[in-house]
């Protein structure tokens, strides 16, 4: 079961702010993610105490990238991207 990949433009614009080597990861694993037949929830970890639908945080060295998933409608959407400090903050 493959998944749409929708980013907001909040994360849109982190990625730009993001080193370019680190952005291209990212947007490697979220296709990755997407395309994968298996649950996309068994590469990312759930955060607690998110509410519904839950939100999950995928990680990559220090940046961290939150998103939810959707299953009823396939979706994988990408909410903030940045840095492991601050990227919690604006959830």
């Amino acid at each position: 079961m493959k998944h749409q990949l929708r980013y907001s433009s909040s994360a849109r614009h982190a990625l730009k702010k993001l080193p370019r080597e680190v952005a291209l990861k990212f947007v490697a694993a979220f296709q990755d993610i997407a395309e994968e037949d298996d649950d996309p929830r068994r590469r990312v970890k759930r955060l607690r105490g998110s509410g519904d639908p839950p939100f999950f945080s995928f990680r990559i060295g220090q940046y961290r990238a939150i998103m939810s998933i959707l299953d009823d409608v396939m979706v994988i959407h990408v909410i903030e991207v940045g840095q492991r400090g601050s990227v919690y903050r604006n959830v």
